[in-house]
């Protein structure tokens, strides 16, 4: 395997990732009947955006490199929340 082709796949990994949330927010908000978001939504997208950051800083795309900085930013803030908000309830 060439390092093209290594470098393929962890895009295509991120992106899965990245892709994942979406469907745990279409499952959830499926068997709620209502609009959800859940905890695993932000760990995805977390995960997802490390990765895509990591292929988009290979591929040198300042455009790509830029949005999954700021992206990374809100999903640890929310991240924060949801692990503050839950101490709080202890």
């Amino acid at each position: 395997m060439n390092i093209s082709t290594v470098w393929l796949v962890i895009g295509l990994v991120g992106q899965s990732l990245f892709f994942m949330r979406f469907v745990v927010q279409w499952l959830a908000s499926e068997k709620a009947k209502k609009s959800v978001m859940p905890d695993i939504f932000w760990y995805f997208s977390l995960a997802g955006g490390i990765v895509l950051l990591t292929y988009s800083i290979h591929r040198q795309d300042p455009v790509f490199i830029l949005g999954q900085s700021i992206g990374l930013f809100v999903y640890c803030r929310n991240i924060y929340f949801l692990k503050k908000s839950k101490n709080d309830q202890e």
